[in-house]
């Protein structure tokens, strides 16, 4: 698998971090690996894996009547599983930070990545969440940062070219 730019985790807990987050969502992912072993390790968080995504909207209400800040890491694949659900975000009101792995890019060896990879900006914006996209790793830290700031539902969308691509073989290894 390349990994071709490794920081960008670091990055993002220190700015978790610093916003003050307590609970982490995730449901595991390859490409957030590193990021979910960093808040796992962290005494000041929460880590919860989940079993769907779904679960994370709950979770990330809950946080918040508890007046904790929460974020949600899944894959773009995911973000198919909580339409619904985000409804819920848009009637109530409540932060929202997702931070979203994308699969279906460039270099995609699943066909069945790539509809909801190329479909997950378009589906995000038109349940009211607001966008950002990191192409480079360096990137990815402070949309982070602008993300956790709001007080609406807010995405930030790691592209395949920072957080690698899986080729066939690699998959078929494992």
């Amino acid at each position: 698998m390349k990994w071709p730019n490794k920081g960008w985790p670091e990055g993002v807990h220190r700015a978790l971090s610093a916003a003050g987050v307590h609970v982490v969502g995730y449901v595991p992912d390859a490409g957030h690996k590193r990021l979910i072993e960093l808040c796992q390790a962290d005494r000041k968080m929460r880590a919860v894996v989940l079993t769907t995504e779904e679960e994370g909207i709950g979770l990330a209400a809950g946080a918040w009547l508890g007046g904790r800040k929460s974020v949600l890491l899944m894959q773009s694949s995911g973000v198919g599983n909580i339409v619904n659900v985000l409804g819920m975000v848009q009637v109530c009101r409540f932060p929202l930070v997702m931070i979203v792995t994308m699969r279906g890019e460039q270099g995609e060896f699943n066909p069945w990545q790539v509809p909801m990879g190329l479909a997950t900006p378009q589906v995000l914006e038109e349940m009211g969440v607001s966008v950002r996209r990191a192409s480079d790793a360096a990137e990815v830290a402070p949309l982070v940062v602008e993300a956790l700031k709001g007080e609406t539902a807010a995405a930030v969308l790691i592209s395949q070219s920072v957080i690698g691509i899986k080729s066939f073989q690699e998959q078929r290894a494992q």
